[in-house]
C-alpha cells in the first residue's frame, strides 16, 4: 500500500500527494461513488483500430470533453456504426487509468 499523504506546512494540514496516490484515491472514489453511469454527448475523434477491435473517442458537449474507450466486445454488440457527430447516450463505467 503506498504511503499516506504528507502534509504542508502553514495554517491547516493540506495533504500532499504523490501522482500515484491521487491517482489511487480517484479511481476508488470514482468506481464505488458510480458503478455504472449514463453520460450524454457527441462523438468526436473517433478511431476503430483494426487489429485490436476498441473504439477510442471523446464525448463532448459545450461544457466539457470526456475521452472513452470501448473494448471489441461491445463493439460488435452495437447496433449501429458509431459516426463523428452523433449525439449519443452512453453506459458504462467511470475510471481514471494509474
Amino acid at each position: 500500500a503506498p504511503a499516506a499523504p504528507r502534509t504542508s506546512a502553514g495554517a491547516g494540514p493540506t495533504p500532499i500527494f504523490s501522482v500515484t496516490q491521487l491517482q489511487r484515491l480517484l479511481k476508488r472514489n470514482l468506481e464505488r461513488a458510480h458503478p455504472r453511469i449514463l453520460v450524454e454527448g457527441e462523438i468526436s475523434n473517433l478511431t476503430i483500430h483494426h487489429v485490436s477491435g476498441h473504439a477510442y473517442f471523446t464525448l463532448k458537449d459545450e461544457g466539457a470533453q470526456l475521452r472513452c474507450v470501448m473494448w471489441r466486445d461491445q463493439v460488435r454488440r452495437l447496433r449501429f456504426r458509431p459516426e463523428q457527430g452523433q449525439q449519443v447516450i452512453c453506459g458504462g463505467q467511470v475510471t481514471v487509468y494509474e
